[in-house]
């Protein structure tokens, strides 16, 4: 009688399994708030962002000295 109802056993095995993630947990810097362990994977395109607006940026600002 019991073939399409679930038992105590399996609901409590099927909840004790825990998620193991690959990406690392904690920060980059120890003491630092920001950023954390998944930063870079998350954002591969940071650096590369960073870099371009700061020309950007750079080249407006010698454009208003001159």
């Amino acid at each position: 009688m019991s073939k399409g109802f679930a038992t105590e056993d399996s609901i409590s095995k099927k909840s004790a399994k825990k998620v193991i993630s690959n990406e690392p947990q904690g920060r980059l810097i120890s003491w630092s708030p920001w950023p954390p362990a998944n930063f870079q994977t998350r954002y591969p395109a940071f650096p590369f962002v960073l870099t371009i607006l700061i020309i950007v940026i750079g080249q407006w600002y010698l454009s208003l000295l001159r």
